[in-house]
């Protein structure tokens, strides 16, 4: 109906125009040659105007504005390079945090991109774009200016797949900065949780979490995150200790892969389940 009106009015404006203007001339014609003729033709010009302005205004809501759909488009235009900008500028923000990062650590480091994402609720991981080529072999920690990411778990010649700390296989051993009470991190499905610690260690929310000296894979004191709350187990005896990473997995585009390999000699000692 919308269709059919706007096409009628815009194809017989002039029509209707035309029509109006001959009634109005004969009307004008069969009256005499009198003074009330001037007002009448007064009312006829503004009878016409108003019936002009009506069509103009009823064919104006039927019919685009052409030039309010160029300005919208300029606009969704406009949004769209904004955003990119804005984009832009978070990720050099974030590769300067990293150039800057990688100037103050001793470790051999090499830079990667995140290609791939793994979805799964047990088993999280990525795929970066390095690998045998790039000297990256499995068992290399992988950080990020803001601490722990995971660990190199497949190789190929040129991508590799890291277990992160939300996946069910990783297991790290750490230790509170504040009391120095050890433990091995692991990650429950749901939450990355250091358990069966001894309800009488010193434990408290905020305390700072880092990788132990006990790691024979991660080097020492890599921040991992931090204690967010503290639940004991049903015996009462020992807690469950809840960590909140520092690196935010679901942001995370950029890590370092650090060029260090476990020592073998003690690999089947190590706290840290590689291979389960």
């Amino acid at each position: 109906m919308q269709r059919f009106l706007q096409q009628f009015f815009f194809l017989f404006k002039e029509y209707i125009v035309l029509v109006v203007l001959l009634l109005t001339s004969l009307s004008i014609i069969s009256l005499n040659d009198s003074p009330r003729i001037k007002s009448l033709r007064t009312l006829s010009i503004a009878g016409f105007s108003f019936t002009s302005s009506v069509i103009d205004f009823t064919i104006s809501i039927f019919r685009p504005d052409a030039e309010l759909i160029a300005q919208k488009k300029l606009n969704a235009e406009l949004m769209l390079e904004l955003n990119l900008l804005r984009e832009a500028e978070r990720e050099n923000n974030t590769l300067g945090k990293m150039l800057a990062f990688k100037d103050s650590v001793d470790f051999p480091l090499t830079a990667a991109r995140i290609i791939s994402k793994t979805v799964n609720a047990t088993q999280g991981g990525y795929i970066i774009n390095v690998g045998e080529n790039d000297s990256i072999k499995v068992g290399m920690p992988v950080i990020t200016e803001s601490g722990l990411a995971g660990i190199v778990n497949l190789t190929t010649t040129e991508f590799s797949y890291i277990r992160t700390l939300e996946n069910s296989l990783m297991k790290v051993a750490v230790e509170n900065t504040r009391s120095k009470v050890s433990g091995v991190l692991g990650w429950n499905g749901k939450d990355v949780v250091i358990k069966n610690i001894p309800s009488s260690y010193d434990i408290e929310p905020g305390d700072k979490i880092i990788t132990s000296e006990f790691s024979t894979i991660f080097p020492p004191s890599i921040p991992v995150g931090y204690v967010t709350r503290i639940e004991e187990t049903t015996s009462g005896l020992l807690t469950n200790v809840y960590v909140e990473p520092n690196v935010d997995y679901v942001k995370l585009k950029n890590v370092f892969v650090v060029k260090l390999i476990p020592d073998k000699q003690i690999d089947s000692l190590n706290l840290n389940l590689l291979h389960r």
